[in-house]
């Protein structure tokens, strides 16, 4: 009977997962069933309050969710949409999550759709944005990388922006329309960086307080490949625009060749952080720095800082790392995935290696078939200081097939989230690798970096026979990090604190 009435009281409360392993307090919520089969996460937030909303996507419908302070599911509704209606983005303040879809009933005809959903009313709102028409098989929005560009909300929530591809047969250009974020009214609308010849690709995007709308990205200068006769053939421009103008300042780089810049605000000063290369744009020999003078809009300092050897130790045995170190071996393959800033001014830079292979597979009788393998590997951290100096830099020697970590900043420290082999393996030169074998069991880790970029692992659970969590599309907000599981039928949340 005592056991019973225990095992009621569990499933009624939180889980704690006693470890004496991990310096965060874990917890897990009481699981929840879904009303349709949803595949994807397209966005999670948590409010000041507590709420959590979670937008997945599943067949034809949108699944839109909220749960309370502990992860009980308060609200479930389902929308309809169409199959020719896309999921392009999402922004975020207080207590309402804005997400976008695209809508194209012809070939050439797109629909932008605003939906509104509301953490403390519980209620959802479809509003369409705009109509607008494209070049046939042309997107409406730009999504090579990871990062968002096309959406941006301002530090007060008041405005937001969007970003399009206006790509027409015989000019390039884009449009920002930066709109009012209660009346979803359209404050003003303007055409940027339009050529005939010059391709233009968008980086990032910021829009402040006041309505001023930063655009950030690379003008090719012909065609749209990064060399052309052994030369840098693009240059970075930033892109000030407000309701009566738009402004370009052109980032001056010599010998650098950068894939892509990000924007960091530290200290009211607008920063552009990326890596730099001296042989091509998809390699990194270091970290730079470009501070941006917004009243003059002029480069007010530039600073650019070579890899630490600490970032060789950390992926390579002693030969290897010397070696690279000395000959000014370069990195490959990697992209931003997180700009973070502590509360001391400081930004980290964290990127991943991402590149794909392809198998051919025998299938016997002469027959087989050609496999396509993505790899998540290593991963790179750059900490900056206020001032665009470079304070350490180190890596995460890994392995994966699969987009499988996340990032935040707790307790002045950066910890990275992911799932790895049951036992790291920890190499006689002092390295560690993050990895999983064929046949090895998989176990959840916290690594931590100190404040002077000093590494360790924690491990927080061994997923063997119980619930397996994706830090993937997890979300860090009022200083707790919340991720879901991958069970189909029953689901629950990680709450890390």
């Amino acid at each position: 009977m005592k056991k019973l009435l225990l095992y009621a009281c569990i499933a009624m409360s939180h889980v704690v997962i006693c470890q004496t392993k991990t310096s965060l307090k874990v917890r897990e919520s009481v699981e929840y069933k879904d009303p349709v089969r949803v595949h994807e996460i397209l966005s999670i937030h948590t409010t000041k309050s507590g709420r959590t909303g979670i937008i997945r996507k599943a067949k034809k419908k949108i699944q839109l969710d909220i749960f309370d302070q502990g992860l009980k599911k308060t609200f479930s509704k389902t929308v309809e949409h169409h199959k020719k209606e896309v999921f392009v983005g999402e922004i975020f303040h207080k207590n309402e999550i804005k997400f976008f879809t695209v809508f194209s009933p012809k070939k050439k005809e797109r629909i932008l759709y605003c939906h509104i959903f509301n953490l403390a009313t519980k209620t959802h709102k479809k509003v369409k944005l705009f109509s607008t028409t494209v070049a046939k098989q042309k997107t409406l929005f730009y999504a090579k990388n990871k990062r968002q560009t096309s959406f941006a909300i301002s530090p007060n929530g008041d405005y937001f922006a969007i970003n399009t591809d206006n790509y027409k047969k015989n000019i390039n250009s884009y449009t920002i329309r930066v709109f009012d974020s209660k009346t979803l009214k359209l404050l003003y609308k303007k055409v940027y960086q339009a050529h005939a010849d010059r391709y233009f690709e968008p980086n990032d995007l910021l829009i402040e307080d006041d309505k001023t709308v930063y655009a950030l990205g690379k003008s090719f200068l012909k065609g749209k490949s990064e060399k052309k006769n052994k030369k840098v053939n693009y240059q970075f421009i930033l892109n000030k625009i407000t309701q009566e103008k738009s402004t370009a300042l052109k980032i001056n780089l010599k010998n650098e060749l950068i894939q892509s810049l990000v924007f960091s605000n530290v200290d009211n000063k607008l920063h552009l952080l990326g890596f730099y290369s001296e042989k091509n744009a998809g390699r990194i020999k270091g970290g730079c720095d470009l501070i941006i003078d917004t009243n003059n809009f002029s480069i007010a300092g530039k600073k650019k800082h070579e890899l630490p050897k600490k970032v060789y130790d950390d992926l390579y045995n002693n030969k290897a790392s010397e070696r690279k170190k000395n000959k000014k071996k370069e990195l490959t393959n990697f992209s931003v995935d997180y700009v973070l800033n502590d509360d001391q001014g400081n930004t980290f830079l964290i990127a991943e290696e991402f590149y794909v292979t392809y198998s051919y597979v025998s299938t016997g009788n002469f027959g087989g078939h050609t496999t396509t393998i993505y790899h998540y590997d290593d991963i790179l951290v750059l900490k900056f200081d206020r001032n665009g100096e470079l304070n350490w830099g180190r890596s995460i020697f890994k392995r994966s097939t699969a987009p499988s970590y996340n990032a935040f900043i707790k307790n002045g420290k950066l910890q990275v989230i992911l799932n790895s082999g049951k036992n790291l393996t920890h190499k006689k030169d002092g390295r560690t690798k993050v990895s999983k074998g064929w046949f090895e069991s998989s176990s959840l880790y916290n690594i931590i970096f100190s404040k002077d970029g000093k590494i360790s692992y924690e491990k927080i659970q061994d997923n063997k026979g119980k619930t397996y969590y994706l830090p993937y599309y997890g979300t860090f907000e009022n200083n707790t990090f919340i991720m879901p599981s991958t069970s189909k039928k029953r689901k629950r949340f990680m709450i890390l604190e």
